[in-house]
């Protein structure tokens, strides 16, 4: 059975989050949005070729994927977030940088199916996660980067980065290959 999560309230995520937050549905079923993303998100890489997976609408943007990285980075690095501050670590985080993510990834040297292989592992670890953290522990605060956040909202936030990044693969990427 899947955990009901309570979506956080405006106060338990940075401003900056709700970009992430105003893409999903806030009716408890992050579990489920987290599954429903996973299935979406396979089915679309597999309808790829290795050509577009490369594509790059601009010369310095990040090819599709390397954006599937960029999404398995930030889920691992959102996820021991939420696992410090549900465990109540009043250690401040620190940030990252995902340029130099992204630069010191060697994505070119990975297949996609190895780079699938991550995401849904990572997936499948973070909702488990998430299914076994208390109602308490979910609402936990802790501050990363220098912003504070619940450990339900970082969980949302995975959710919305995710689906952020997808619909830019569906909404530009995609179209600008196919024009």
């Amino acid at each position: 059975m899947n955990k009901h999560i309570e979506f956080p309230s405006q106060n338990e995520y940075p401003l900056y989050a709700e970009m992430y937050m105003k893409l999903v549905k806030k009716d408890g079923s992050l579990i489920e949005q987290l599954k429903s993303s996973l299935d979406s998100t396979k089915t679309l890489i597999s309808n790829l070729s290795i050509d577009e997976l490369n594509y790059r609408y601009k010369k310095n943007k990040w090819s599709i994927k390397e954006v599937l990285v960029h999404i398995i980075d930030d889920e691992r690095i959102y996820g021991y977030r939420a696992l410090c501050f549900a465990r109540n670590d009043k250690t401040n985080l620190p940030g990252f940088e995902q340029e130099d993510y992204n630069l010191n990834s060697d994505t070119s040297e990975r297949t996609i199916e190895n780079v699938m292989e991550e995401y849904e592992a990572l997936r499948l670890s973070t909702i488990t996660l998430f299914n076994g953290l208390s109602d308490k522990s979910l609402k936990r605060i802790g501050i990363a980067n220098g912003n504070q956040a619940s450990a339900r909202a970082l969980g949302y936030h995975i959710l919305g980065h995710d689906l952020h990044h997808i619909k830019t693969i569906e909404n530009l990427y995609l179209k600008e290959l196919r024009k």
